[in-house]
């Protein structure tokens, strides 16, 4: 089995999302869809073949408040507004086929990070479509989100533990993965002062989060290591942005640039996708 793994990165998952249009273009689909935080949360519309669906969303949605902003820390604790992402878009601004999401063939696996062990967590993504809980709690990053309450536990961002959920892939069947980085070649991750601090913060409601958090650089670079390793055995093949995205990109003309980027890499990696996938 092939499964495609997708990597976070808030808005550097355009580059992710224009991929995932070129895999919907080719009519290229895959039994085992997993990720984490914005990777996977784009590949909803993957899964429900809504071309172009999250660059839409971004070309309405980046600059208004209701999506990102200050305020919505009073409404919901949260830099991003939970309520108006996961419920009042898919429901009712830019509709999300539910239909086609459900009835596709693919397995659709969210990577979370337990609030309680500090360990990854895989959900089925097909059991919660009704709040999108799974979702919220894949791109709950700390002290930009609250942490998600799933079933009376407490989740954050999957990409804290698993940065890129291959190995559960790996777990779940998959002997072959495209993985989608948001990366590019060469990047070292780095354990940055806001990590820092938030593990001061976070460790006195969740102590176990502490360790997640300064330890994520480091389990960042191995994994990266470790797909390196899968790569050079024929065993997973790896697409990255050629430049470095900006996360918080707010000029939509660049997040456009982003997106186009993965899809004509995509479309220009035709014949070496469809001969990996092939068993």
């Amino acid at each position: 089995m092939v499964g495609l793994v997708l990597e976070g990165g808030t808005f550097r998952a355009t580059f992710s999302a224009g991929f995932m249009d070129g895999l919907i273009e080719l009519g290229i689909e895959f039994p085992y869809v997993a990720g984490v935080s914005a990777g996977i949360s784009n590949a909803a519309s993957y899964v429900s073949k809504q071309f172009g669906r999250n660059i839409e969303i971004f070309r309405q949605f980046r600059n208004d408040k209701r999506y990102v902003g200050i305020g919505n820390y009073k409404r919901c604790k949260s830099l991003f507004g939970l309520d108006f992402v996961y419920d009042e878009i898919p429901n009712s601004l830019i509709p999300f086929d539910y239909n086609a999401f459900h009835s596709s063939s693919s397995r659709f696996v969210v990577g979370v990070t337990n609030a309680v062990s500090g360990k990854f967590e895989a959900k089925d993504g097909k059991t919660d479509t009704e709040k999108w809980q799974f979702l919220r709690a894949s791109c709950a990053i700390p002290g930009y989100f609250p942490p998600i309450e799933i079933d009376g536990g407490y989740y954050y961002d999957g990409g804290l533990a698993q940065p890129v959920c291959v190995r559960q892939a790996i777990k779940d069947g998959c002997n072959k993965n495209v993985i989608i980085l948001t990366q590019p070649a060469g990047f070292v991750k780095k354990c940055g002062k806001g990590n820092i601090f938030m593990s001061q913060v976070i460790k006195r409601t969740f102590p176990p989060m502490e360790m997640a958090l300064l330890a994520r650089h480091r389990v960042y670079n191995s994994q990266m290591k470790f797909l390196s390793e899968l790569e050079k055995h024929g065993k997973a093949l790896i697409f990255r942005p050629t430049e470095k995205l900006d996360s918080f990109q707010s000029d939509v003309k660049e997040l456009e640039r982003y997106w186009k980027m993965g899809y004509d890499m995509c479309i220009e990696n035709k014949e070496k996708l469809f001969e990996f996938i092939k068993e």
